[in-house]
């Protein structure tokens, strides 16, 4: 419809995942590098997580185009299959002849295997690659794990990819699990696009759709990053409809108030009730004004005989929440109305930026940060901290007791990342930039539906789970914390490195006493408490009132 107007050759910002309008920012470029190598590389799984409409999709499609000749994938992109039927859309996938027994995993895996062998023995590779991995139950994640022990004496038969939103860690995280999260040899979790990227991302689609000049001034570009906070999808609804009412209105300029009409009209919301809000303040300060001057000396109109004397105190209540009271004719001072939770991130437009919550995060840890350098969370691991991405409950977060960035959503669905610095039972105090301001939890919550990430400091620079069979430094390293934390969980076998039964015991009553998901499997929270007791110098606590 629009496209002619703006001299477009097809529209720029549809949301089908098309490799053609793939823009290559640092966290897509390291995200393809991961799905590379598993195309390259044999054995073991390769994970890559991302929120929904960050882009994973499109780099999947992006990878397929780009794959070398002698490599047969097969792609599952309907999670949602038993085992049996599972195993049968691979086969399909590949073009296998199915068995007779088409109910029989154990003649769908024998198919796959001669199938595997025969391709291996002609000199190619096969990639099974299954998008939406989070929605596979149990069952099929433990049948994935036993197909990777189809392989020759030298190397696996087939490279899994995984693709996922963040729920996949927190699955494999499960102690059931654990064998299959030990073959996980590569992870990736795919980020938002940060501000600069989110301008680049704009007119990268806008100039492979044919624009000869600039549709969205710089204004409009820093509002849909805003109102989007990177994510791509987002920022394609919002761009489409921004387009469609500047073609509406005959402006072949896109300015941040076309944005806001184009985001509210996306999400549903009408302005009204925004505006409505605050106009009701100020109704009510007026109405108090007109009160005040009815009865203020020196007015025309006399007061009705039942008036009360002005040596009396007047109370105006409930007028914009302001109480206004004269007393022998002078009115006295009052105190500002508390600003909200809202107000407070309104008013700050760093509580809407991703890269001001990792620079306080930064500062807090006493880390180097550099926007321009590279994701935040590969700048940390590079200073021995790990990100953790998680939903859950102020409880959880106090649980944890480190600074979290929170994913805050206004009335008029506009996302902020504030910093959480310090919490007790009942306020917390959140941080924007240069501001912070201490709230009740409970109006907090209210904007919040779970979604927080923090840093933390993960046992000799290692975050993988700990889990039983496993031989590592971080087993040692287990064992030695839950000695000097109490004398109970001292073992016969203090120096060893092997994470045997007994650990697993001593592990499920620590779980237990704290109150801890007792799965006896050392994952990030489990990990990330046990710091918590040891006190370890340089770890920034909520607790202590940052």
């Amino acid at each position: 419809m629009y496209t002619k107007f703006f001299g477009l050759n097809e529209k720029p910002f549809s949301i089908t995942p098309d490799p053609r309008y793939l823009f290559m920012s640092e966290r897509h470029g390291e995200g393809l590098a991961h799905l590379v190598y598993g195309v390259t590389e044999s054995g073991g799984f390769i994970q890559l997580t991302g929120e929904v409409g960050t882009g994973k999709t499109t780099l999947v499609r992006t990878l397929l185009s780009q794959l070398p000749d002698k490599v047969d994938v097969a792609l599952i992109l309907n999670p949602h299959l038993s085992a049996v039927e599972f195993l049968t859309a691979i086969c399909e996938e590949l073009h296998i002849a199915l068995p007779q027994e088409r109910n029989s995993t154990k003649a769908l895996v024998d198919a796959l295997n001669w199938h595997l062998l025969a391709a291996h023995a002609a000199g190619r590779r096969t990639i099974l690659l299954v998008d939406e991995a989070q929605n596979l139950s149990v069952d099929v994640l433990e049948q994935l794990r036993l197909l990777t022990n189809l392989e020759t004496a030298k190397q696996k038969l087939l490279q899994i990819i995984l693709i996922a939103q963040p729920e996949l860690r927190e699955k494999l995280a499960q102690n059931n699990l654990r064998q299959l999260a030990q073959r996980v040899t590569g992870r990736y979790h795919l980020e938002p696009l940060s501000k600069d990227e989110a301008n680049r991302y704009i007119d990268h689609r806008l100039r492979v759709a044919g624009a000869l000049g600039e549709i969205f001034d710089e204004g409009a570009k820093r509002e849909v990053y805003r109102l989007s906070g990177g994510i791509p999808r987002i920022m394609n609804v919002i761009c489409d409809r921004s387009l469609l009412g500047a073609y509406s209105r005959e402006t072949r300029k896109v300015n941040r108030r076309l944005v806001r009409r184009a985001a509210a009209e996306v999400s549903g919301q009408s302005l009204t009730p925004r505006v409505i809000k605050w106009l009701l303040p100020i109704a009510g300060v007026v109405a108090a004004i007109l009160i005040v001057l009815s009865i203020w000396p020196g007015n025309d109109k006399s007061p009705p005989p039942d008036t009360t004397p002005l040596s009396q105190p007047i109370v105006i209540a409930n007028a914009a929440n302001i109480p206004a009271e004269v007393t022998d004719g002078e009115p006295a001072t009052t105190a500002a109305p508390a600003m909200t939770v809202e107000e407070f991130l309104q008013e700050s437009v760093a509580a809407a930026d991703m890269e001001s919550a990792m620079l306080t995060l930064a500062e807090l840890w006493g880390i180097a940060y550099d926007p321009a350098a590279g994701t935040a969370c590969a700048q940390a691991e590079a200073q021995g901290l790990s990100c953790l991405f998680q939903r859950g409950t102020l409880n959880t977060v106090r649980q944890l007791d480190r600074p979290a960035v929170l994913t805050l959503t206004g009335s008029d669905g506009i996302s902020y990342r504030p910093v959480l610095i310090s919490a007790d039972d009942s306020r917390g105090t959140l941080r924007a930039g240069e501001y912070s301001e201490t709230f009740p939890l409970e109006e907090i919550s209210d904007l919040w539906f779970g979604q927080f990430m923090l840093l933390w400091r993960p046992p000799n620079g290692d975050a993988a789970p700990i889990a039983r069979g496993m031989r590592s430094e971080n087993v040692l390293w287990l064992r030695q914390s839950l000695a000097a934390l109490d004398s109970e969980y001292r073992g016969a076998v203090p120096d060893s490195n092997l994470f045997d039964a007994e650990l697993e015991q001593q592990l499920k009553a620590f779980q237990q006493r704290h109150r801890l998901q007792v799965d006896g499997l050392a994952g990030q929270q489990t990990l990330i408490y046990i710091n918590s007791l040891l006190a370890l110098e340089g770890t920034p606590r909520l607790s202590s009132g940052q």
